[in-house]
């Protein structure tokens, strides 16, 4: 009986050790960094206009479609500064492999400035997920680009969680981007000075096929991203994503995305 104990006892403790805490999987990251892998948000890439008839456009809140290897979402743009801040609330997926798919798979959902119709800066923020067989890890980060994104300490997320994102610029080239997990109330942030200059011209809520020192990583099956209280702040107050133009990743003529928009919220939706 003691020595029954003794090995239940051993296997709990080896079990224990066995689970990465905050810290290890922060390192972990940071390992992974140092290793070459650098997440990079990059500007729209533009593949060519969707052609959608016009009822269905209007369906779906938009003011028209277009086709990107790495975008999906909406994007509210002007041609002349306008757009200070942006902010949306989406609960955390459970990626998947895709069809016929095996090893990691990522996607990234993340609200911005800029990267549209002006691609010399982005102020962004969002979260990663990772799937790789039965491993599902999530990484929460900031990017001024053309910097690479950089990971927050101190916040971790699960399927289900309800996550706030923000981003504000203060000047063309300061901001603020912070997350909260509203799930368990721990809230990050991180203040930049003296960036590539905004020209504050796009406000998007983004569903990424991001980029791996230059190229990008296979896409996981991330399910359904809603971003909810979607709004941009301006000058005079702000503005709801209706009436943005969308965007659905299409990569060797093949459609990975549907999304569309509300007066409100920002719907993508993985449908390859």
């Amino acid at each position: 009986m003691f020595a029954a104990t003794l090995l239940c006892q051993a296997l709990l403790a080896t079990a224990a050790f066995a689970i990465p805490t905050s810290k290890e999987r922060f390192a972990q990251r940071i390992a992974r960094r140092a290793g070459g892998f650098n997440h990079q948000s990059y500007p729209k890439q533009g593949i060519e206009a969707a052609h959608v008839d016009l009822e269905v456009n209007a369906h779906r809140n938009a003011s028209q479609t277009s086709y990107s290897s790495n975008w999906a979402g909406a994007v509210l743009s002007k041609s002349t500064a306008t757009y200070k801040s942006v902010t949306g609330t989406f609960v955390v997926p459970t990626p998947k492999e895709p069809s016929g798919g095996s090893g990691t798979h990522y996607a990234s959902a993340w609200v911005g400035i800029d990267g549209d119709t002006c691609g010399s800066a982005i102020l962004q923020t969002g979260v990663d997920f990772n799937i790789n067989g039965n491993s599902v890890s999530y990484d929460a980060w900031y990017e001024w680009y053309p910097d690479y994104a950089h990971d927050f300490s101190g916040i971790s997320f699960k399927a289900g969680d309800t996550v706030e994102v923000t981003v504000t610029a203060t000047s063309k080239t300061a901001g603020k981007a912070t997350i909260t997990n509203k799930s368990t109330g721990k809230t990050v942030s991180h203040s930049f000075s003296g960036q590539p200059s905004l020209c504050e011209y796009d406000a998007e809520w983004i569903v990424e096929d991001f980029q791996n020192n230059g190229g990008l990583v296979p896409l996981a099956n991330f399910g359904k991203v809603e971003f909810t209280n979607a709004k941009a702040g301006t000058q005079s107050g702000s503005v709801g994503p209706s009436g943005a133009t969308l965007i659905d990743i299409k990569q060797s003529n093949k459609v990975y995305t549907s999304s569309s928009v509300g007066s409100s919220s920002v719907t993508v939706e993985y449908v390859a």
